[in-house]
């Protein structure tokens, strides 16, 4: 169930990091306002996950899922570039969270 919910708090990670976008600087309230939320809640989530994972791969893991999924909503709704070096790096970074799980089994 930890894995479970140290997922949930990598997609509110990746909220609150394309939400930053929509806050202009803290400027709007509402997508201010939804943008902390998705922080508190990542950061509550991700606290309850280290109770039984360790702290260090379910950081990595946490950073991990969060990293890829705003590079990607980057490209997709801010047009951000797509380059081949730039996919195969998030590859990489994908292939390291994958490790770390595994090896968290091992």
């Amino acid at each position: 169930m930890s894995w479970v919910i140290l997922i949930i708090a990598g997609i509110f990670e990746i909220g609150w990091a394309i939400g930053l976008k929509y806050t202009e600087g803290f400027t709007r309230l509402w997508p201010t306002v939804a943008t902390v939320t998705a922080m508190v809640i990542s950061l509550v989530l991700l606290g309850l996950a280290v109770k039984t994972l360790p702290v260090g791969t379910a950081y990595a893991v946490w950073v991990g899922i969060g990293t890829i999924g705003t590079a990607i909503l980057g490209m997709v709704l801010f047009a951000e570039p797509a380059s081949m070096l730039r996919l195969a790096s998030l590859g990489f970074i994908l292939l390291g969270i994958a490790g770390l799980k595994l090896a968290h089994f091992s």
